[in-house]
């Protein structure tokens, strides 16, 4: 009796030597499909846990109304980041809803990710955007500081360190972990300095631009496991791909501003009677110059070309005037002065600012060039004292801040319940 050849029961091929087959109760099957089940089957788990890590995509136009509650004014930058991080995880989502076919894939343009370059000073947005950004996609998000990470090897933290910090946060889970937004904060401070000789090795400057040229890219990195919960194959690292992981860079860039002005105002070295006179009033503002900003400058600031084209979306950020300030202060759903009053209607007391002691605590933030960030600082300063002696009393039912208080001209003004028949409160009053 002839034996009947052995087939896959999924692609037919006959077995032999070099196909071998694994038997089931009732059939075949090869390597090959084996390993396409593999993938289909891995492809399946990743998809359901993407879909509960994420609800439907927001289109650029509702992202940019959520930053609004948020972020006031850089609309500019907004649309920049809207936009880039709609076509990132479009394409993300796309790609993996295409996944899981045993047939082959149709032949597609295979799209690249557009990593962004956040340029404004310091306490304009650039951290809230990033995080605001995730918490709308539903993402993981961690962030790196640039000045801490040096070359593999020396003192300091290696860039791998900052998938650690992303893999933590989506709690040791690579497929979300795979999907998230890294933010790498003063990436201005790893700039090549231009006093420096050359020939000497710069491992916290052009080095660092070197470690993450591959990192932000995309590419299989191993990442230490550091005392997490080890996988099945007990190995102490594990590998990340960076392939699908956005990565936004930002940083203050000061100085950037004196290479644009250069470039679109040459200096004119023509001299005598004919010579054309400049007009100091026709410098352009620094919102005007960061706006203008180009690749060239950045490398004349210290950035190397491939770091610089890593990063092909330039969001910049204008600085905050007086009147955006005093946005800031009020508008937002986490603004300060509703964050203060609050913390005051937790002892039942109303805390009132006048307008114009906004106007004089965005002046003063824009006196110490700290931007939005400075405004805590100074909360903190003018209302210490009443909130540390607030809670003794309770017979305050408001408090009052105006223009004098800020310039400390003046103490802040504390109404006092009127009841007389308590002589607790008498005395809180006399005191």
């Amino acid at each position: 009796m002839v034996k009947e050849p052995k087939h896959c029961s999924f692609c037919g091929i006959e077995a032999s030597a070099s196909v071998p087959m694994i038997a089931g109760t009732e059939g075949y099957i090869c390597e090959a499909c084996v390993t396409l089940a593999s993938q289909v089957v891995s492809s399946w788990g990743k998809k359901k846990e993407l879909a509960d890590m994420q609800g439907p995509l927001p289109k650029p136009k509702e992202m940019k109304k959520m930053l609004d509650q948020y972020v006031i004014g850089q609309d500019l930058a907004k649309e920049i980041l809207s936009v880039a991080v709609y076509n990132h995880y479009k394409r993300l989502k796309h790609e993996t809803s295409k996944t899981g076919g045993l047939g082959d894939a149709d032949p597609k343009v295979e799209i690249g990710k557009s990593n962004i370059l956040m340029i404004g000073p310091s306490g304009t947005g650039k951290t809230l955007l990033a995080s605001t950004l995730a918490k709308i996609v539903g993402v993981p998000f961690a962030v790196a500081d640039a000045t801490t990470l040096t070359q593999a090897g020396y003192v300091g933290d290696d860039v791998e360190n900052i998938l650690v910090r992303l893999l933590d946060v989506a709690d040791g889970q690579i497929s979300k972990a795979e999907w998230g937004i890294v933010y790498i904060d003063e990436v201005d401070k790893i700039a090549r300095s231009p006093e420096q000789a050359f020939g000497t090795r710069d491992v916290s400057g052009e080095g660092v631009q070197q470690a993450l040229l591959r990192l932000v890219e995309g590419s299989q990195v191993k990442v230490p496991t550091k005392g997490r919960r080890k996988d099945h194959s007990g190995s102490d690292s594990v590998m990340v791909d960076t392939s699908n992981i956005l990565f936004i860079a930002g940083g203050a860039f000061p100085g950037l501003e004196k290479h644009v002005e250069k470039r679109l105002q040459p200096p004119k070295t023509a001299i005598g009677f004919h010579a054309e006179v400049s007009n100091p009033d026709d410098k352009p503002t620094l919102e005007a110059m960061l706006n203008a900003t180009q690749p060239d400058d950045l490398k004349r600031f210290g950035l190397i070309p491939e770091f610089i084209g890593r990063f092909p979306v330039l969001a910049p950020l204008e600085p905050l005037d007086v009147d955006a300030l005093i946005q800031v202060l009020t508008e937002p759903k986490n603004a300060l002065v509703k964050q203060y009053q609050q913390l005051f209607a937790f002892d039942d007391v109303e805390l009132e600012l006048t307008q114009d002691a906004l106007v004089e605590i965005a002046e003063k933030a824009i006196a110490r060039n700290t931007g939005a960030r400075g405004l805590r600082g100074i909360m903190e300063h003018v209302l210490r004292k009443t909130m540390f002696e607030l809670p003794s009393k309770d017979n305050v039912t408001r408090c009052i801040v105006n223009a004098e208080v800020i310039r400390g001209e003046a103490e802040i003004q504390v109404v006092e319940r009127d009841n007389p028949d308590e002589p607790d409160l008498q005395r809180s009053s006399a005191g």
